[in-house]
């Protein structure tokens, strides 16, 4: 079926709906809880869940006043649907990051169709959809697929005011439009802070210095739609106090704009550099489109796509702190270009080669990891690792070739669906099998039926107290040994702590179960004992 016959009618949704769950829900459960930021989201939600206060976010007895609590209402209804708080199922709490990177793929087609076409739209959002930064924010119990949701639908509204703006004729864009705004803005902000206003303001702002028109922004109507945004806002702000607006601000947000934040620094130009690994497989052709798209800026479309993608991505890349994830919400801009100039197929034949190149890398090297890395952190040869270097290695010959022989489309038809299943095989099956970061679920398997609190000296990572329990102590050596020795409960110790804890224990005893694992939150490794209550002496 030709790519016009599938942008028709309710195909494209029902498609990229098919697309995006067959992505995100199979491999959702495949990774433990990940250090550090899901696991202290996982547990704040699991805390909310057992103490029953709503408001305030906690990670055991510390505010944690970094985000506002959307995302933990959405975790916690769903670990209220889907598994209790005991359980500690993290699958129950990634259902929310899942359904909201399904949401957006689906607003991105809806906004491809309105800047564009239908045959545009389909293909970048099928883009978007197989992504791997979208495909790894589906994945993790984060703000982050959930606020793109949101900011998504607040561009959608945008796009249409300003298209609609520009058609001869037409009836005027219903308030509706304008509701979707201001809902999808407060809702973004009690998900993440201001990102979606400084996105949707910086778009509208490139466009009214580039066309000195304001108009279409009427459509808005701001008079009621921004108390409507604040009616929405506010209330659980005033709710969680002035303390949290101070951390938040002080302690979170300012920090990140005035240097590089918790070692994560790094000079401007850091996303242009990792846009071939994070928009792959498409970004394949990222490289000439964004070459050749200046042709075509008079286009109303184009215009408002590089109104949204330009701002906001030199805004970010002159901010100190930077984390891949940070420019996802423009993501969505830069898939739907590259769909709209493969389709044109106006490449330049050396920068299209140019780019061939780079874009090997990502597969070869996703394919040469995954048979690799058993050595490292499993147990040896795994033959699944050259099942993924074969899918890798196919999708580099099937989508490469034609590229370099300028059929774009079969080109980016062939690097979508193989890497989608690239991606599906590294996450649900090669990552997983490494035993070397299975650290908290291990030791969590192995606590006593119905223990008492666990003291963990050394590893302190937010993984164990989620699936150890809220009670879990994060302890030096002695502390841990006095723990074990009084009987209030088990001790985990790392190597670091151990000599502590053999000199403070009463007799020497013998750990019930010990394991080598790679922290890869510290990037070290580490041989844990667990040490059961009335354990060997």
């Amino acid at each position: 079926m030709t790519l016009d016959r599938l942008a028709t009618g309710l195909r494209p949704y029902l498609l990229l709906t098919l697309l995006a769950l067959g992505l995100y829900l199979p491999t959702l459960g495949s990774l433990p809880p990940m250090d550090r930021d899901e696991s202290r989201f996982a547990q704040a939600t699991a805390q909310m869940l057992e103490s029953g206060d709503f408001v305030r976010i906690r990670f055991q007895d510390t505010a944690r006043n970094k985000k506002p609590a959307g995302i933990h209402w959405l975790q916690a209804a769903s670990v209220a649907a889907l598994s209790t708080p005991e359980a500690r199922d993290i699958r129950a709490y990634r259902v929310p990051s899942a359904l909201g990177a399904w949401a957006a793929v689906l607003l991105t087609f809806g906004i491809g169709a309105r800047l564009f076409d239908r045959r545009v739209a389909l293909l970048g959002a099928a883009a978007l959809a197989t992504s791997l930064m979208l495909f790894v924010e589906a994945h993790l119990a984060k703000t982050d697929a959930v606020l793109l949701a949101c900011v998504l639908a607040a561009q959608l509204a945008l796009a249409r005011l300003y298209i609609g703006s520009r058609e001869a004729a037409g009836a005027a864009p219903g308030a509706g439009w304008a509701v979707l705004f201001w809902v999808a803005q407060g809702l973004a902000f009690l998900v993440k802070g201001p990102i979606a206003p400084m996105v949707g303001g910086l778009t509208i702002a490139a466009l009214l210095v580039v066309e000195r028109r304001a108009g279409w922004l009427r459509g808005l109507r701001v008079g009621w739609g921004l108390p409507l945004m604040l009616l929405i806002v506010l209330p659980w702000f005033i709710l969680a106090g002035q303390a949290f607006v101070a951390d938040a601000v002080g302690k979170d947000l300012l920090p990140k704009l005035l240097a590089g934040q918790e070692s994560h620094g790094a000079p401007p130009g850091y996303y242009l550099l990792l846009v071939t690994v994070f928009l792959f497989p498409a970004s394949l052709f990222v490289w000439p489109a964004l070459a050749t798209v200046w042709r075509g800026w008079r286009d109303p479309g184009v215009r408002f796509a590089l109104a949204w993608l330009l701002p906001a991505w030199v805004l970010f890349e002159l901010v100190p702190t930077k984390l891949p994830h940070y420019v996802l919400p423009l993501y969505p801009a830069l898939a739907l270009l590259v769909a709209r100039a493969v389709l044109a197929g106006d490449f330049s034949r050396w920068i299209t080669r140019g780019g061939v190149v780079l874009w090997s890398v990502v597969p070869l090297t996703l394919g040469g990891a995954a048979l690799v890395a058993p050595f490292i952190y499993g147990e040896g040869f795994d033959p699944w690792g050259l099942a993924v270097l074969a899918v890798a290695l196919a999708t580099l010959v099937l989508a490469a070739g034609p590229a370099w022989r300028g059929d774009t489309l079969d080109a980016l038809r062939n690097a979508l669906l193989g890497g989608a299943v690239l991606a599906s095989l590294v996450v649900g099956v090669s990552l997983p099998r490494l035993a070397a970061f299975d650290a908290a679920p291990a030791i969590a398997a192995h606590l006593p039926d119905g223990h008492r609190p666990l003291a963990a000296a050394g590893y302190h990572e937010p993984s164990l107290v989620f699936l150890a329990g809220t009670d879990t102590r994060l302890v030096d050596g002695a502390t841990a040994a006095a723990h074990l020795t009084s009987g209030a409960g088990p001790a985990l110790v790392n190597d670091r702590e151990r000599a502590a804890f053999a000199a403070a224990l009463d007799a020497p005893r013998t750990p019930d179960f010990e394991k080598r694992i790679f922290n890869y939150s510290r990037g070290r490794w580490e041989t844990l004992a667990l040490f059961a209550t009335g354990g060997g002496r």
